[in-house]
């Protein structure tokens, strides 16, 4: 039977877990539930050329996607068949879409900049080369700004490392869920920058079936994992991870698994926990690579104890939390400094903007607190006058225009000026 693009097939005793199939038709699909009597696949693509009877084949290996230097500067899919029209891959290898994860041994621990060229991020908010940072935040409050920024910035970062594994990162944008005029739009912002030539996009928009929205993070996760396996470093952004899980909730519910909190199923921690661990920096007996996770979850009236939230936040080794008043009174990229923390990442951050930043996020923090007694007026000793005045100035030296981001060096004496 079929429907909903979920196919029960009978017959397929010997068949794997997430193998891949294809039917009649020439429409590939996904093993996901092994029953007694039959298998259940999620199809990859419109399940109305499939009917029932028909003939349905496996491929004997599990889903895998190219992965290569050759993937730079290209449009893919969440299969990996290129979709910007500009002809078939070239030399590739390829590779599994699930591998586990690096184990302990194989790891170090994080200690090189991942420079953002946000002043905000970077002084507070230090990422690190193998670090994964939550970008989360309502809608519209410039999230995927934050990570376009991040990839624009590599160009300048990238046209300085002096060998090829020394300094250079290869980015990974995956899409999922997103309109294909916001993914073109994208493609323009980075092909006008030159930023394409060390970039892949990787797009399930939301036209694509849930299957493929679902399989996306993990294949740009894959080719990712190519340049972090061979001693090289690679910068993956999920956008949104919140659409991913709402995929897998439809295909799960077709299934007919059993529904948990919000109707996800019981496994939605471990759709992204199983992502998300595979971003790593790899030890120097392993070819000291790196692969960095900028994951994007969206919330809803800026509720982060919904369930997807609280999900990725354990997760992950840190926040940027987004918000909308902020954008609206103009502090933009509009990161509230309060909620955001960064785990890992000050073991990476330069000594210089160590220095300059200070005690910056403490006098921030007690800026918030006098700047609502100030708002009334009453009379202030000295030294809590001087807070306010230098709170505004702290508060004005994070605000950049976008896709501008600044040369670690300029955000360093901007700051010091402060």
């Amino acid at each position: 039977s079929v429907g909903d693009g979920i196919a029960r097939v009978y017959g397929l005793n010997e068949i794997q877990a997430g193998e891949m199939v294809e039917f009649a038709s020439g429409v590939k699909g996904i093993a996901l539930n092994l029953e007694n009597e039959n298998v259940g696949i999620v199809v990859f693509g419109s399940d109305t050329a499939i009917k029932e009877g028909d003939l349905v084949k496996r491929t004997g290996s599990i889903v895998d996607v190219p992965a290569g230097k050759a993937m730079l500067g290209r449009v893919v899919d969440a299969l990996g068949v290129p979709i910007d029209g500009r002809g078939a891959l070239s030399d590739h290898e390829r590779r599994r879409v699930e591998v586990k994860a690096p184990g302990i041994i194989e790891r170090k621990s994080v200690h090189e900049p991942m420079q953002t060229g946000l002043k905000a991020v970077d002084s507070l908010v230090p990422i690190g080369r193998g670090q994964r940072e939550l970008i989360i935040g309502d809608r519209q409050t410039g999230k995927t700004a934050i990570a376009i920024d991040t990839i624009l910035n590599q160009k300048q970062m990238n046209s300085r490392g002096t060998s090829e594994s020394d300094k250079y990162i290869y980015c990974v944008y995956v899409a999922i869920g997103q309109k294909r005029s916001t993914v073109a739009q994208l493609v323009q912002i980075l092909s006008e920058a030159n930023a394409l030539e060390y970039s892949i996009l990787v797009a399930a928009t939301a036209s694509d079936p849930a299957p493929l929205q679902f399989l996306a993070p993990y294949s740009g996760c894959a080719m990712g994992e190519y340049f972090r396996d061979n001693g090289m470093h690679a910068l993956i952004i999920y956008d949104d991870l919140s659409k991913q899980a709402v995929a897998y909730r439809q295909m799960s519910l077709l299934l007919r698994r059993p529904p948990g909190r919000e109707a996800f199923p019981g496994d939605v921690f471990y759709l992204h926990s199983r992502l998300l661990e595979r971003a790593a920096k790899r030890s120097d007996q392993t070819g000291a690579g790196s692969s960095t996770a900028l994951p994007v979850i969206e919330t809803q009236a800026g509720d982060v104890s919904a369930y997807i939230p609280t999900n990725v936040i354990p997760i992950t080794d840190g926040q940027i939390c987004s918000e909308t008043e902020l954008f609206y009174r103009g502090i933009r990229p509009a990161i509230n400094v309060g909620l955001s923390v960064s785990r890992v990442g000050s073991a990476a951050q330069l000594r210089a903007m160590k220095q300059v930043r200070g005690s910056s996020k403490l006098e921030l923090a007690q800026y918030r607190e006098v700047a609502a007694l100030a708002q009334f007026g009453s009379d202030l000793d000295a030294v809590t006058q001087a807070l306010p005045n230098r709170g505004a100035r702290l508060t004005e030296v994070p605000k950049q225009p976008q896709y501008a981001p600044l040369p670690i060096e300029k955000q360093i004496l901007v700051i010091y000026a402060a």
